[in-house]
């Protein structure tokens, strides 16, 4: 089937990289999550007392055993769990990555083409039954035109397979998927998508 792919979408040379790199890099970036929280010297318990007196001792002046410096101490300049790591990126340049992506797997022959994934029960088996049938291993992106409860179920199980629409096609998951599976019926909403009037 890649002789009747759009080589406006699967057939462009790329010669540079740094374009996918880059909503490689913002697709990793946004899905990052900023859970992490130091404590500050404040927010540690105790330290409430000082540890010895101003004077006298010997010793380095010290209000508190909470000081950053100090074992069990509060973290100076540490994670605050307001970190915003998000990237961005024009939409133009991400439809561009997208078709550059595509174009790289169908270069390597990744890029399957095939009848529309209608499973009557939703079961796993008749997933399996499909992947088999084409002769489809490792990682399989599968693209829908749309996504039915039946096709979710017969899908959820495999962890090798990850089901998306037309439009959520992503650099990260093309580039990661051993092959793309593009159902028919999918395949005019990518093109109205990547090449339509409205992105031209």
């Amino acid at each position: 089937m890649a002789e009747k792919l759009n080589q406006d979408i699967f057939g462009l040379k790329v010669e540079n990289h740094e374009l996918v790199k880059l909503a490689y890099d913002t697709y990793l970036a946004n899905s990052r999550s900023s859970h992490a929280k130091t404590l500050k010297r404040g927010e540690v318990r105790g330290g409430g007392k000082k540890p010895w007196k101003q004077k006298g001792t010997g010793r380095a002046r010290f209000g508190s055993t909470r000081n950053p410096i100090w074992r069990h101490g509060g973290v100076a300049f540490g994670r605050t769990g307001n970190e915003n790591f998000t990237k961005k990126i024009s939409k133009n340049a991400k439809l561009q990555a997208v078709r550059q992506a595509l174009s790289m797997q169908n270069a390597d022959k990744n890029i399957v083409t095939v009848k529309d994934f209608a499973p009557k029960d939703g079961k796993t088996k008749e997933a399996v039954a499909m992947l088999r049938g084409n002769k489809l291993e490792g990682n399989i992106l599968l693209v829908v035109a749309e996504k039915s409860e039946n096709i979710l179920r017969a899908t959820n199980n495999i962890n090798t397979m990850k089901v998306v629409r037309p439009t959520y096609l992503n650099v990260f998951d093309i580039l990661n998927a051993d092959k793309v599976v593009i159902c028919e019926s999918a395949m005019p909403v990518i093109e109205n998508w990547l090449v339509g009037k409205e992105n031209a």
